[in-house]
Parts: C-alpha cells; sequence; structure tokens
C-alpha cells in the first residue's frame, strides 16, 4: 500500500500527468470559491432570519435548541470562506476526480501496466453521477459532524476518518468500474472493505494538507488504480504482440 501511494506521489509531477494536474487544480480552485461563498451567505441568512423560520414551522418547543443551533450557524457563518474551503474540499475533490477519472487511470495503466488489458473508459454520466453522490454524501456526514467539531476535539476524528470511508469508496469504485460491472466493482469494494478504507486514510490525509490537497483527484486516483491492480491478483490478459501479416 505504502508502495502504491509513493508510485501515485511520483507519477502526480511526471510530464504526461501535469496537463490534468493543472486542470484539475484549475476547477477544484473555481468550485470551491463558489460553493464556500455560497455556504457562507446561507449559513448568514439562517443565522439571522432562518432559526425564526424555523421555529414558525417547528413551533416554539423547539426554541432552544434552534437557538444554539443559531449560535453554532453564526460560529461557522464567521470563518466564512475559510470554513468552507475545509469543510467542502473532500466533496469538492470528488466532484472534480469524477471528471479527470480516466485520463489519469489511462496514465497510470500505460506507465505501470503496459502488458495488461486496459480499463475501458466509464460513460461521462455515470463518472458525473458517482462524484455527485459522493460529494453529496459527504456534506451530509460532515454536516451531521459538525456540532462535534465545535464543542469536542472528536469532531476532527470524526471528520477524518469519515473522508477516509468516503473518499476510498469512490476513488476504488471508479478505479474498479473500468474494468467491471458497477455492481461488481461495488461488491468488490466491500469484500475489500478494511483494505480500501485503510487505503482511504492516505488519501484523508492528502485532502487534510491545505493548497496540496487541490491535488487529491489526481493522487486518489492514481493510487485506487494500484490498489485495484494489487487487490485483482495476476491478470491473464495480457496484450498480445500483433502479428505480422506475411
Amino acid at each position: 500500500m505504502l508502495d502504491a501511494a509513493i508510485k501515485a506521489l511520483s507519477q502526480m509531477i511526471s510530464p504526461a500527468m501535469r496537463s490534468i494536474l493543472w486542470r484539475s487544480i484549475g476547477l477544484a480552485l473555481v468550485l470551491i470559491t463558489v460553493l464556500a461563498i455560497g455556504l457562507q451567505r446561507l449559513l448568514s441568512w439562517f443565522a439571522t432570519s432562518g432559526e425564526i423560520w424555523l421555529e414558525g414551522l417547528l413551533g416554539p418547543g423547539w426554541h432552544s435548541s434552534l437557538e444554539i443551533l443559531s449560535w453554532i450557524v453564526s460560529i461557522a457563518a464567521g470563518l466564512g470562506v475559510v470554513f468552507g474551503g475545509i469543510f467542502l474540499m473532500p466533496a469538492i475533490t470528488s466532484l472534480v476526480a469524477s471528471l479527470f477519472v480516466d485520463d489519469v487511470a489511462d496514465i497510470v495503466e500505460r506507465e505501470h501496466y503496459p502488458a495488461e488489458r486496459p480499463g475501458v473508459a466509464l460513460p461521462f454520466s455515470q463518472a458525473i453521477l458517482e462524484g455527485i453522490k459522493t460529494a453529496l454524501l459527504t456534506i451530509l456526514v460532515y454536516l451531521a459532524a459538525l456540532p462535534l467539531v465545535l464543542f469536542a476535539g472528536a469532531g476532527f476524528l470524526i471528520f477524518f476518518l469519515a473522508a477516509a470511508w468516503l473518499l476510498g469508496r469512490e476513488y476504488f469504485e471508479l478505479a474498479a468500474m473500468r474494468f467491471r460491472p458497477p455492481e461488481e466493482a461495488k461488491a468488490m469494494r466491500r469484500d475489500n472493505a478494511a483494505t480500501v478504507f485503510t487505503a482511504g486514510l492516505f488519501i484523508a490525509a492528502f485532502v487534510s494538507i491545505p493548497i496540496v490537497n487541490l491535488a487529491t483527484p489526481i493522487f486518489g486516483m492514481a493510487f485506487m488504480v494500484h490498489m485495484h491492480k494489487r487487490l485483482s491478483g495476476s491478470r491473464p490478459e495480457l496484450i498480445e504482440p500483433a502479428r505480422q501479416v506475411r
């Protein structure tokens, strides 16, 4: 696993990968800026008007709970774009990864596994759908853990473990679906859940590093291509040399 991570890191700055890396970083920066500003505006609205609206909807019995929630949201809104950038980064990288999955995987497979059958590119709609589902699930899990972050340090650990599970799950399935039907790829991930989660810890650590985490889609995808190859075992379907025509 460590060898796979080192190979992914070293290949990130290779000439073949450099164009994808810059495109990935540029798209991530645009998305993170737009969504972070949107999140800050949403939190600011809730801290001022949303509490009153929800109390009218739920009833006065919820006043104390909503007051506490409003206080939490006020702190989050005060942190503004910085908070949004940290909070949304795993979700953003999930979405960006779905756009570059095949570009990255093709380069890794050509360089490290030239004798094996190359993977088949995922349909664009399917790759995007997987990225959106993971991004939304990431935001949902993080929202559930948000109060723990503000009241106890355990919340940061929950964030980290959630990122490991969610990102490991997505990147592995994207790599596996180049060679298997979606259901078979998901079943393979479940059968190797402990290994995939452990690999996800590497990606969660990477996405936790400011600035560097903009390259998470490249690292995560390259890393999981190697992990899928290792878990698949030996591959008998080697490319046959072209026969000479007499």
